[in-house]
C-alpha cells in the first residue's frame, strides 16, 4: 500500500507549464487535494491526508491494510535532486520504497496516456534517477503522464519547454480519470489497477 506520494517537478514560476512539471499539473487537478495545507518541510512542500478523506471523496471505501494516513510532497529541490527530498521524507515518517509513488511526466509513452508501473527501469528520467541515487533501488511505484518524445534530438529542451494549447486541454481531459483511478490507488493499492493501466489511453 501507498503511504507516501511524491509529485516531480521544478519549483519556480518559469517551469510551471514545463512538461517535466506534468507531475505537478496533476496534483492541481486532484480534487481531493484541494485545500490542503502544504508546509515547507524535506526540501519541499508536504501535506497529509486521512485516507477516509479520500474514500469519501471516491465514493469507496478503502481496503483494510490501507494506512490510515497518506502523505504527499512536492520536492523543490529541482528535478535532478527530487530523490534528496522524497528520500527525507520517507526517512522522516519511516516509510520504504515500496511504499512510495512517484508522479512524473515520462516520454517513453504519448500525451494522452498514463500508466502505473512499479520499479523497473528510469527511461532516463533524471527525477527517477535521484530517487534511485537516494534509495539504493528503483524499487518504487510510478504514476507515468505521457509527453511523448519530439521530433528532435534534444530532450532537454523538449521536457523544459511549456505545453501548447491543444496539448493542455488533453491534460484536461485525461487528468479527471487520472485522478479516479490515483484515489484507488491509494485506497486499495496500485497493483490493484493492473494490467489495466499498464499504459491506458485517455485522451
Amino acid at each position: 500500500m501507498i503511504e507516501l506520494v511524491a509529485f516531480l517537478g521544478n519549483h519556480g514560476r518559469e517551469y510551471a507549464r514545463n512538461r517535466h512539471n506534468a507531475g505537478w499539473l496533476f496534483a492541481d487537478a486532484v480534487p481531493f487535494l484541494g485545500g490542503l495545507s502544504w508546509q515547507k518541510k524535506c526540501k519541499g512542500r508536504c501535506a497529509a491526508l486521512d485516507a477516509d478523506r479520500i474514500a469519501s471523496a471516491a465514493g469507496t471505501a478503502a481496503a483494510a491494510d490501507a494506512p490510515k494516513r497518506i502523505h504527499f510532497i512536492m520536492p523543490e529541490t529541482y528535478m535532478n535532486l527530487s530523490g534528496d527530498s522524497v528520500h527525507e521524507a520517507a526517512s522522516f515518517f519511516k516509510i520504504p520504497a515500496d511504499r512510495v509513488l512517484v508522479v512524473h511526466d515520462e516520454l517513453e509513452i504519448p500525451l494522452g496516456t498514463a500508466s502505473f508501473k512499479f520499479s523497473g527501469g528510469l527511461g532516463g528520467h533524471n527525477g527517477l534517477r535521484s530517487m534511485k541515487a537516494r534509495f539504493g533501488t528503483a524499487d518504487f511505484w510510478r504514476l507515468r503522464i505521457g509527453i511523448g518524445r519530439p521530433n528532435h534530438a534534444d530532450i532537454a529542451a523538449w521536457v523544459l519547454s511549456d505545453f501548447s494549447k491543444s496539448e493542455a486541454a488533453v491534460l484536461e481531459e485525461e487528468f479527471p480519470p487520472i485522478a479516479d483511478a490515483f484515489a484507488l490507488a491509494l485506497l486499495k493499492g496500485p497493483e490493484t489497477l493492473l494490467p489495466e493501466w499498464n499504459k491506458k489511453k485517455l485522451a
